[in-house]
Parts: C-alpha cells; structure tokens; sequence
C-alpha cells in the first residue's frame, strides 16, 4: 500500500487503502448507511423547518428542501495547508459551522466533509524554503488549523479528506470525461474541454465571449509553450516536473489540477449530488464553475441544491493580504499579536464579531470592531453565567445547570428561530441573546444590591435555559472563571459589568467621586476602563 493512497483515521480504527475506502463507502451509500457523528445532545429538535437560503446558483433565496428528508449532506471547500490559517478562514468556517448546528436543532441528521488540499505550489514552494517534504509541512499545518479552529469552539466536520487520498479517484474521474470527449491529453498534461460544457458560466453568471483569455491563473494564448486547443480550458492532470512530488497515471508521472480534486472527493466521499456545497466567495469563479462543469459533464445530474458562499474579509477597508502587510492569522488576533489590537482577544468575541454581519456581506476587521466586540461579549458573558453567579436564587425553582430543549411556543425561541431562517441571519438572532443577556444582568444587579427580583426565579431560570439553549446554536459558550482567578483576587466578568454599571450610575448622577473610585477599584484588579464618544465604555483585563 503507497503512501498516496493511505488513509488516516480521525478516531482510530481500521487503515485501509484508497481504492479500498472508496469501495467501502459505496457498499455504505448502497445500504443507506451513513458514518455520521451524532449531534451534541444540546441540538435536540426545538424548531420547526422554515428555512430559507440564498442559492448562488439562481440568484435567489429559496425554501431549503434536502434530498433526504430527515438528512443534509454538506460539503466545504478546506484550507491549502501551507501556512496557519487566517481571519478569512476563521469567518468561512464559522458561518458553516453554525449552518451545520442550525440544521441539527432542526432534527437533521447532518453529515459535514471539509477537505485538505495538501498537494500544491505553494505547499511545495513551502517545502522547498524550509527544507522539509511535502507532506511534513502538510501534517505540521493540519495539526495548527485543529488548534486554531477548536478554540473557536468549531465542531469537527465528519471527514476531513485529503487530495493525496484520492489519487485513484481523481484517475478514475478524468478517464470517464476522456471517454465522454469533455477532456483530452497533451503530452502528459490533461485538460477539460470547456467549451463542450453547454452550461459553462450558470454558477458565475460569466459568458465565456466576456472572459479573458488565461483568468483564473490559465495560459494565455499566445504563451509558447501552449498546449490547450483552447484558452479556456483547464488542466485536470499535470505532468511531473523535476524535484516535484508525483503520481502515477495512465498519462505518465504527475498530480492533479486543483480543481478535479473536490470534485473527486465529493464523488467518493458523497455521491454524484449533495444538498450543499460551500465556500468563500473568492471560489465561485474559477474554482465552483470549474467543479460543476467536471461532476456534471460526467453525471448529467447536478453537483449540489444549493450553493452557499460567505463574503470576503477586509482590514481597515484593505483586502487582506501578505504584500499589504496586514495578513492576519487566527492565533496572531487570539494571542494579541495583531498589530491593530495588541492584547488577546477572546475567541467568543471572535465569534460574536463575525456573527453580528450577514455572512453573505463583506467583513471589516479594525480595532474599534474587535474592541466592540471584546465589550459585546462581556455582556454575553455575564448573562450565560447568571445561573453560575446566582444558584442559591435559582435552586428553590430546580433549575438544570445545563442547556435544555425550549419549547417551540417560547417566545424568544420563536423570534430566534425568524431571524435564523432568513438566510441566517445571525445578526438577528444576536439581538434575541442580547436582550436575554441584559434582561438577566439587570435582574442579577437587583439581587446583589436588594436581595429581590421583579421576576420569578422559576421566570428567570427558564429564560437562562432558553439563553444558553440558543447561545450554543451559534457556538457560543461562556465558562465560569476558574478557583484561581477568584483566590488572587481576579473580578470575573460579571462582576466587573456591575461595577461599570455602577459608574455609569454615578456619572449621569454627577457622583464623579464614586466613578473615580470605581475605576481605581477596576485599576487595581488590572481592569482599564475606556471612556467612548457618546456615553458607550469599554474595558479590558491589562
């Protein structure tokens, strides 16, 4: 068994070979058997099936209808392992994942494959400075982006394939457009024949009269090593060259085009039609018009229902990018080594930053969005622990210390479950937390300075459930601060919320003197507090 046609287990068990995995597989599908993780218990089925998504591929938002109908099958387009990843692939993956728990709280059963393209230029040129092999410097970003990506509190997709499993697959997938006449060799190169696609441009909404001749990265015409018999093909097969990883074929020495490689993980992972297909929007084209034209030229039936694509990330107004100088990787913004917000950022904030746009929008990381955010998430926060700060108020009415299912008749879970269903619109759904979270803190406030709610505890208790219940569905999570924090004297969050509530008493009273002293009180446990335009605060830990 080679090495290029291994396959690694994610949770142990039996190795077997490419060719035999894939067989594995089909006798699988064949039997409607399906190796997905079950959902975490939290995503027991509060809401009923509204949903609507915005399709790239009509223009439009569309009620979501699966193939199955108690099963979503989703597949993303994963990260090139050359380097950790950045603020973009931060966004990509969060907006899937919160797809992913959405339609689980829906009752689907949802499987989730999100590739690693671990063979290509970058990588090798990676490779060739560093002085290691390809696959070393592919193991040592995989096991980074596991980091990263975990500490956003995102869920493991079900598969993680790798391109250097699938070689067979990627054979099998050009011969039978070879034998269909869509693609042609040239001297070890292979190519798909563009133009013998009718639909070529109906994901885009591109005309192949209005493209340039060699977009997407392809060899312009009048290059003098042309091989193409058109300029708008595009090589499924590459022939080897010297000192470059490569595979066998029934072309000679080579590896395969970067864009056969999804469309053959799909086929052998999934099948010839999934319900969604997602990605960045920097992929629609070439690389998404480029996999429907091989899966479908091939299966006449389409590739995916639905096509989901998240805008693009910014800085400061600037597209993001190493020349530039404003490249930013997920751990440099958590561990405070960005330059534009040097302290560390914690990762809920990240997420509720990125969760407050709709996916489909653009995305502008600056120090006055993340510091908002690093607010914004203090009063999350405090509201998801209200029940950790307050258990003797709330034990008279037995109050779980974990999630539980809400009906589907709570009114919070209703005004959720709205917002989620317009093509996620998670920026809504943020406001229903929000107003949850201060409506808890205000009551929290009460008990501390007056020993009494105006609500019941058993009122209180259920709204902190239904809080922590769709918390989740966004993946966010809020952890008590730990015994050492509080034996050295550390205020935790919520703490720290009411004494800036306090201030803001005493200042729009005229007590400055108070509002001084609450801010050296801050001051002294490491607490800054910053005054902003028009009333707002912000703090953080120094």
């Amino acid at each position: 068994m080679s090495d290029s046609t291994s396959f690694r287990t994610q949770r142990g068990g039996t190795v077997l070979s490419g060719d035999d995995r894939l067989r594995a597989i089909i006798i699988l599908r064949t039997l409607n058997v399906y190796i997905d993780s079950p959902p975490p218990l939290f995503l027991v089925t509060p809401f009923s099936m509204n949903l609507t998504l915005h399709n790239t591929l009509t223009g439009q938002k569309e009620p979501f209808t699966p193939i199955h109908p108690k099963r979503v099958v989703m597949y993303c387009c994963g990260v090139t392992v050359y380097d950790h990843c950045h603020l973009g692939h931060a966004r990509s993956y969060m907006i899937w994942d919160v797809l992913r728990r959405y339609l689980q709280g829906c009752g689907y059963t949802v499987r989730y494959v999100q590739n690693f393209t671990d063979i290509d230029d970058k990588i090798l040129n990676r490779a060739r400075v560093e002085g290691l092999t390809m696959q070393e410097v592919s193991d040592r970003n995989i096991a980074a982006y596991f980091q990263d990506i975990r500490r956003l509190n995102i869920l493991d997709a079900d598969d993680y394939p790798r391109v250097t499993e699938h070689i067979p697959a990627v054979h099998q997938l050009i011969q039978a457009l070879e034998q269909k006449g869509y693609a042609y060799a040239v001297d070890g190169d292979v190519y798909y024949s563009v133009r013998q696609f009718a639909d070529y441009g109906k994901l885009s909404g591109r005309k192949l009269e209005q493209l340039q001749a060699g977009a997407g990265g392809r060899v312009t015409p009048d290059a003098p090593d042309q091989k193409k018999r058109d300029p708008f093909d595009f090589a499924l097969w590459k022939a080897a060259k010297p000192g470059e990883p490569a595979w066998e074929s029934p072309w000679g020495l080579g590896r395969p085009g970067w864009h056969i490689e999804c469309s053959a993980m799909i086929r052998a992972r999934l099948g010839e039609t999934i319900d969604i297909h997602g990605g960045g929007g920097d992929l629609v084209f070439p690389h998404h018009e480029n996999e429907i034209a091989q899966s479908e030229a091939l299966t006449g039936q389409p590739l995916a229902r639905y096509w989901l694509h998240n805008g693009m990330v910014t800085v400061n107004g600037e597209k993001m990018s190493k020349s530039l100088g404003n490249f930013t990787t997920i751990r440099d913004l958590l561990d405070g080594k960005w330059a534009e917000y040097p302290q560390p950022v914690d990762p809920m904030a990240v997420r509720l930053f990125v969760l407050q746009g709709h996916y489909r929008k653009p995305l502008d990381f600056t120090e006055d969005a993340i510091a908002a955010a690093v607010n914004g998430w203090q009063t999350l926060k405090a509201g998801l622990l209200f029940g950790n700060h307050h258990q003797a108020a709330l034990s008279a009415a037995n109050i779980p210390s974990s999630p539980q299912k809400p009906s589907l008749e709570d009114p919070w879970v209703k005004r959720f479950q709205t917002a989620m269903d317009e093509d996620l619109n998670t920026s809504g759904a943020l406001a229903v937390l929000f107003e949850l979270a201060k409506g808890l803190q205000r009551e929290g406030n009460r008990l501390v300075h007056e020993g009494q709610t105006h609500a019941s505890p058993e009122l209180l208790g259920q709204q902190w459930q239904t809080l922590l219940y769709l918390a989740q569905i966004l993946g966010l999570e809020a952890k008590a601060e730990s015994d050492t924090d509080a034996a050295t004297g550390a205020l935790d969050e919520f703490a720290i919320s009411d004494l800036i509530q306090q201030r803001q008493t005493a200042r729009q009273q005229r007590d400055f003197i108070t509002a001084d002293d609450i801010r050296d009180q801050l001051a002294a446990v490491g607490v800054t507090v910053v005054d902003q335009p028009g009333g707002d605060v912000r703090w953080h830990r120094q």
